[in-house]
């Protein structure tokens, strides 16, 4: 079975992580079929909302950092840099239904999302700078917009998780709502998006998001840092750290 799942009904495409084994790690060919369902969704006119899941339990816990080392994103025709082209520049609404844990890419990407609900149990985390990384898919420029400058820090440079409480307190997601009423809650508005109007739900969305041109510059100066430290000593030390389930030392 595939490891993303993508269906479509009444007008909304859904694209859910189903690699529970591995808390819906993303790989390459993961973020490529992301890619191609998102391109497909815009293309579709029978489609008017697209809807992004995981598993019971899970959102994803990022980039499975095995494969990403295997294979660490090497220009615009990357699975990854697709995968935040097509969701960074989406005409169709996007909805996210967030469960367990969403790290790294797990929470960038809500970013690009319209409307985002997350069960209570949730946790969304950034800990880029724990892995001596640094932020990607623009959120170096929309997380501080989007919740401001001091919290933002907080997720970015501290690294450390937050609740879905919390999350909407600070406008990250739209609502924490009962873990056993989030798959409805999230449906539930994807389907009035897909009853309204295609057109004006299009330019609205569209009057309402920094230019991509903006979006695509930020994304792109984040990833020149980005490929740089992959290859710094900080990275190795932190990622052989993770892997042996230790501290990092940074000399």
């Amino acid at each position: 079975m595939s490891d993303i799942l993508v269906s479509s009904a009444d007008g909304i495409t859904t694209l859910a992580f189903n690699r529970p084994d591995k808390k819906n790690a993303i790989t390459a060919a993961m973020y490529a079929a992301l890619a191609d369902a998102l391109e497909a969704a815009d293309k579709d006119a029978a489609i008017r909302a697209v809807l992004i899941t995981g598993t019971p339990g899970c959102f994803t816990a990022g980039n499975d950092l095995q494969d990403f080392l295997a294979n660490p994103p090497r220009g615009n025709d990357s699975p990854v840099a697709r995968f935040l082209r097509a969701i960074s520049t989406a005409r169709k609404p996007l909805v996210a239904a967030v469960t367990g844990v969403a790290v790294g890419v797990g929470t960038t990407m809500l970013l690009h999302c319209d409307l985002v609900y997350a069960a209570k149990s949730a946790r969304l985390s950034l800990p880029f700078v724990n892995l001596a990384l640094v932020p990607e898919a623009a959120s170096s420029l929309l997380l501080p917009r989007t919740i401001g400058n001091r919290r933002a820090a907080e997720l970015l440079l501290m690294g450390e998780p937050i609740e879905a409480e919390k999350a909407a307190a600070w406008g990250l997601i739209n609502a924490a709502v009962d873990d056993d009423a989030l798959a409805e809650t999230a449906l539930k508005a994807a389907r009035k998006l897909a009853a309204k109007a295609p057109q004006a739900l299009a330019l609205s969305k569209q009057l309402m998001k920094a230019s991509p041109e903006e979006i695509a510059a930020q994304m792109q100066a984040e990833m020149v840092h980005f490929s740089a430290q992959l290859q710094s000593a900080e990275a190795r030390e932190a990622m052989t750290a993770f892997f042996e389930k230790r501290p990092p030392k940074f000399g």
